[in-house]
């Protein structure tokens, strides 16, 4: 039967010729002239479609398209739980989000009522069982192209056809200007309503961010998974497209089939196979993390087939919990083994100051596509974005001048554009200490610059020099200049000591000879603790996973914070968030370097400041009382013109004596290299996992752990 039935169709008569779209969909010659033929009343129907498609799409506007894009029926799916039968609907009835998600077997579109209890009765079109054939793909004429995708308004800079969409889209879905897809801007877009920090797709020429894909291409991972979309993705792409673009807008649910079929909006029968394959792609995601993960309440297993399988947690930080929690929602047992008293790890709050305080982990880098910030969506957590004004307060209380922080900030930035295209064609065995490189680098500058710097202008670089040695949590000198870059908890206070993965599972014992097991085990325990051997395996950890433990460092910075009865510094720094103090000498660098106001708008009068870098070593035999005296005395040197009342309340942390910890975060030595990071993440023997200081999501780990499972 033809698919167009216009008047002078053949309908299923007679015909000279019939074009093939699928199997089971043909339109006749008849059909063919009347859109096809200049003196044909559907002559203008055809060339204006064409002439929209010509100006966003980049595929053929042949008129075998435009049959596919406008004249065939839609078909949709009987909500009815006990039917789910597919329905042809009228040529003339346009299909909706809103009408897939609420259609019934017999309804009335015009007046949305049922006609009778014996709808769902009748027969499903023979047509229907056909589509869900393997082969029935092969027999496709044109890959099918979504119209209203949640997908269209993040991909403007794409063609529509590239990346699974319909260029015929309606004029208000168009950018401004009607310009063509490269001569768009490659800006990520700005959508309503959207967290600025989810961006699920490259931009064009953009490369480099972490839970990114790109939208026209289809991974290594997803081809291996999908061998069938080799050849064409476009379908592929059509869906995987839609699911990222629909979690983005609503992470704060799990998202099913039942939530994303009805914006598959597509002609003809291919709309019974997209929705068949819908539940492919969204199994493939949850396993591979990019959906369904973060701080969810599931209500039933993401992926049920896992329920028998067991994994135990080393660790109840931020990345053993993390992991933890998504192994448990795709539906596995899962034992968390802490050490501590406490959850948390090297993410751990006080709140006794009267406001907040992250003696660990508090500020976050990198925000965009963060695991972090998709738990703050989830929970309704507001990110505070730090501002980028920094008064920079001398010994003795003056505030430098903002022209001669940017002019140093600009000599300091040019030093380390230097050393990055020194580093660029050096081997790892050619690798120096970052400090070592800046200063010479530094000192050809000057010499080639014929520059003299005054003693202020030194100890301003100096800052900026400590500030660096905060973000690697180390001194210059150990940092390697060719990579400067609900869940059930058994018990804590439990320490493990040793891993036994020789045998077909897991055995892990604790100091107190307690044993568990399991098919997998998951360690997630800070880098430091591994490389002082705190906890023993059996067979020993591989030379390869050793030797790269081993060449990274670990980093470590304290934090102080202090309750103060006044916000005495207010008048001096004005509403930023916080403020910087210029060392008096090298050998102070990184001593006290930035105090934050914890409470920058509100009515707390609590700062917190760092010591990073060499001035660690200053502290090392202080009390907590003293190293509260020392900060002081800085504070007081830099705001002299007015009292500086003595703190109500202070906290100093210790993580580099801490038991569970002796580290802040890791770094990359001198001589070491950025793959070890995805060394140590490799697993061993499909049973031993690693994560936290690896930098891999812990979402993505459980997908792998989970992956492990069904590929055994």
């Amino acid at each position: 039967v033809c698919v167009c039935v216009f008047l002078r169709c053949a309908r299923n008569g007679y015909t000279s010729r019939w074009y093939h779209l699928s199997c089971g969909e043909h339109f006749c010659n008849e059909c063919f002239d009347h859109y096809y033929r200049s003196h044909k009343d559907g002559y203008e129907t055809f060339s204006s479609w064409k002439r929209v498609w010509t100006s966003n799409g980049k595929s053929e506007p042949s008129l075998k398209a435009f049959m596919a894009d406008q004249q065939l029926p839609y078909w949709v799916q009987c909500t009815k739980a006990d039917c789910g039968k597919w329905r042809q609907l009228s040529k003339e009835t346009h299909l909706s989000a809103a009408l897939a998600s609420s259609y019934r077997c017999g309804m009335k579109l015009n007046s949305v009522k049922v006609e009778g209890s014996d709808a769902c009765s009748q027969p499903e079109d023979v047509r229907v069982a056909g589509v869900t054939d393997s082969w029935w793909l092969s027999m496709l004429i044109l890959p099918p192209l979504f119209k209203d995708s949640p997908a269209s308004p993040f991909l403007s800079s794409y063609y529509p056809d590239c990346v699974g969409m319909s260029p015929s889209a309606s004029p208000s879905n168009q950018p401004p200007g009607n310009q063509r897809p490269e001569q768009r801007r490659a800006a990520q877009p700005h959508i309503p309503g959207l967290s600025p920090y989810f961006q699920p797709f490259y931009q064009p020429n953009e490369c480099g961010k972490a839970l990114c894909v790109r939208p026209d291409m289809m991974e290594l991972d997803e081809l291996y998974e999908f061998p069938e979309f080799s050849r064409d993705p476009t379908m592929y792409l059509a869906l995987r497209n839609l699911v990222l673009a629909a979690w983005s807008r609503d992470c704060k649910e799990v998202l099913t089939l039942q939530k994303c079929a009805p914006h598959v909006v597509v002609r003809g029968l291919v709309r019974v196979r997209c929705v068949q394959e819908l539940d492919r792609v969204l199994y493939f995601m949850s396993r591979k993390g990019l959906i369904n993960t973060g701080a969810l309440q599931i209500k039933w297993p993401l992926l049920p087939e896992s329920q028998h399988n067991k994994v135990l947690v080393i660790g109840a930080g931020a990345a053993g919990l993390a992991a933890a929690r998504q192994l448990q929602n795709f539906g596995m047992q899962v034992v968390v083994l802490e050490a501590r008293e406490r959850i948390g790890g090297r993410v751990w709050d006080d709140a006794s100051l009267g406001v907040t305080v992250g003696c660990g982990a508090q500020i976050v880098n990198g925000c965009v596509n963060n695991p972090i910030a998709l738990m703050c969506e989830q929970l309704g957590l507001r990110m505070h974005t730090l501002g980028v004004r920094c008064e920079l307060i001398q010994e003795g209380g003056r505030v430098t001048d903002p022209a001669l922080d940017k002019r140093m900030d600009f000599h300091f930035n040019a030093v380390l554009d230097a050393v990055s295209e020194w580093r660029k064609d050096k081997s790892q065995s050619q690798d120096a200490p970052l400090g070592e490189k800046i200063q010479e680098v530094y000192k050809t500058f000057l010499q080639e610059s014929g520059l003299q710097f005054t003693d202020l202008e030194e100890k301003v670089l100096h800052f900026h020099l400590s500030n660096l040695e905060y973000a690697c949590g180390s001194t210059l000198d150990q940092v390697c200049v060719c990579v400067c870059v609900c869940v059930c908890v058994l018990t804590v206070c439990l320490q493990v000591q040793h891993v036994d993965y020789s045998g077909e599972g897991v055995t892990v014992t604790s100091r107190c000879g307690s044993r568990w097991s399991a098919q997998k085990v998951l360690v997630t325990v800070p880098l430091a603790l591994l490389q002082k051997n705190v906890i023993g395996f059996s067979p020993p950890l591989p030379d390869r996973k050793l030797k790269a433990i081993h060449s990274l460092g670990v980093g470590v910075i304290e934090k102080v914070a202090l309750q103060f009865p006044t916000r005495f510094w207010d008048s001096k720094i004005q509403g930023a968030d916080y403020f910087g103090h210029i060392p008096p000498c090298p050998e102070k660098r990184g001593l006290f370097s930035v105090f934050y106001d914890m409470s920058p708008q509100g009515e707390e009068c609590v700062l917190m400041t760092v010591v990073t870098g060499e001035a660690l070593s200053l502290l090392r035999d202080l009390q907590d009382s003293q190293v509260v005296d020392l900060c002081m005395s800085v504070l007081r040197e830099l705001f002299q013109e007015q009292e500086v009342p003595d703190p109500l309340r202070f906290l100093v942390t210790h993580w580099s004596t801490d038991s569970w910890a002796q580290m802040s975060y890791s770094f990359v030595k001198t001589g070491g290299s950025g793959e070890a990071y995805d060394i140590i993440a490799e697993d061993v023997q499909g049973k031993l996992f690693f994560a936290g200081e690896v930098r891999l999501s812990e979402f993505v780990k459980a997908s792998l752990i989970y992956k492990s499972f069904v590929t055994r």
